[in-house]
């Protein structure tokens, strides 16, 4: 992967320089929904500038948003889709491995959550980390205890359209998650899953396996 122009690099560096946080985000307001190449490295270099740390090749797309950048871990070759939205939390952990492909309109309560390389991130789907411990009952639900749990998602993985994480979960390696399921509990490396809520459909195998 080709190293990003040093100009970009210093770009960042000067933004970071030059700029609280609270004023990164409002520039970032200018040029979060433009189409120019102007606005995309713009986009990358505020990011970059806000960030924990971020690698080469990142594309952030027309509409990604961000809350508590600066807990995020971002590694190379990333693409973050149109409309995503990464929500971290001020003491959380937010890491995005290598090679990472994250669908437009996905949304991640990313207070700790870990996505490990090359996973592929389907169109409009969710990785939640927190809930609501309901707990007393005589409050509103929203006015209760915030309860946060990891979310893991392991290498290779793909998680499909409109597919939704729920607090607590793992997804092992190179499993699949089915378009629109609801995964309530830990998937095994390799296996395939699908539903409301998430069953195992099958195993993948090797193709030397099927051979044998």
């Amino acid at each position: 992967m080709a190293d990003d122009p040093p100009e970009e690099l210093e770009l960042a560096a000067d933004l970071r320089q030059r700029h609280e946080p609270g004023g990164l985000r409002e520039l970032y307001g200018h040029h979060v929904s433009g189409e120019s190449e102007k606005d995309a490295v713009m986009r990358r270099a505020i990011w970059r500038a806000l960030a924990r740390s971020f690698g080469r090749g990142v594309r952030v797309g027309r509409g990604a948003l961000f809350v508590h950048p600066e807990t995020f871990e971002i590694g190379s070759g990333v693409s973050i889709g149109d409309q995503a939205i990464i929500q971290g939390r001020y003491d959380g952990k937010c890491v995005i491995g290598d090679g990472v492909w994250i669908g437009p309109q996905s949304y991640f309560d990313a207070r700790d959550l870990v996505i490990e390389a090359h996973v592929g991130w389907g169109p409009g789907a969710k990785a939640l980390g927190s809930k609501h411990t309901g707990v007393p009952i005589d409050v509103p639900i929203i006015a209760t205890d915030l309860e946060i749990k990891p979310v893991r998602i392991g290498a290779w993985a793909d998680v499909g359209v409109n597919a939704v994480i729920l607090p607590g979960v793992t997804i092992g390696k190179g499993a699949i998650v089915g378009a629109g399921a609801v995964v309530t509990r830990d998937v095994e490396p390799f296996s395939v899953v699908a539903g409301v809520p998430a069953r195992l459909l099958r195993r993948r195998e090797h193709v030397s396996d099927r051979r044998s």
